[in-house]
């Protein structure tokens, strides 16, 4: 229970982080800090929650991340859907403290996209689905593969968390104006659910996507790591 708990505050943590500097502060007048600033907010996020609580659950904070763990023989079978749930509803969780921090302006009239994430009109840039789809598979694939070369028993300790959030920026650094950035169901899903209508009819594609591209990078570490 310990873990599912971890799960669920680190989850929520990357959620509330992540998506909040997005709606609260990405566009905010004059001080506004853009895709830099919402690119280094997700990868803090992780940063923080890899120390805070890798310890505990391993600080997947992430279905795809979950199960590209267990495709890389990292994590057991038994634990996947345990610790799914639990990161999802901690990204609920933080989605809800984040609507009712939003509806609290003193102007305020719709919360918008929500930080959702999107393809086509809902896409930050006007990407097609078949672009979103290849950069939430692309993406998510090099994230587990950084992952799971920088948690190797031979990689140099300490320094993972480090290596993984900057990974994690870097990741938005490219794609956010292609889909806003998933490569984690969870996160899709947390504010999905309080956007509704179109962020939900589009959320299929950031669950599929990322979990294809995790098991790929699995692939590709396992035969780059393979001792034949």
């Amino acid at each position: 229970m310990k873990q599912y708990g971890a799960e669920f505050f680190g989850t929520f943590w990357l959620v509330l982080g992540g998506c909040g500097s997005a709606v609260l502060d990405a566009a905010f007048p004059e001080l506004g800090i853009g895709f830099l600033g919402v690119a280094f907010a997700f990868g803090l996020t992780v940063l923080t929650m890899v120390y805070a609580v890798g310890h505990v659950s391993g600080a997947h904070l992430n279905p795809a991340v979950s199960i590209g763990l267990w495709a890389g023989g990292r994590f057991p079978a038994c634990k996947l859907l345990p610790y799914i749930i639990a990161q999802c509803l901690g990204a609920i969780v933080a989605g809800g403290v984040l609507y009712i921090i939003v509806i609290g302006k003193a102007d305020f009239t719709s919360i918008g996209g929500f930080a959702s994430n999107g393809y086509g009109e809902h896409s930050p840039g006007g990407y097609s689905l078949l672009s979103g789809l290849v950069t939430e598979i692309v993406m998510t694939m090099m994230f587990l593969f950084v992952i799971l070369s920088v948690t190797h028993k031979n990689a140099p300790s300490g320094f993972a968390g480090i290596a993984i959030g900057l990974c994690l920026t870097l990741i938005h650094l490219i794609s956010i104006p292609v889909t806003n950035t998933s490569v984690n169901p969870a996160r899709s899903l947390g504010v999905a659910i309080y956007a509704g209508d179109w962020a939900l009819a589009q959320l299929w594609l950031f669950w599929v996507a990322p979990i294809a591209g995790a098991m790929l990078g699995a692939l590709i570490y396992n035969f780059i790591n393979s001792e034949d």
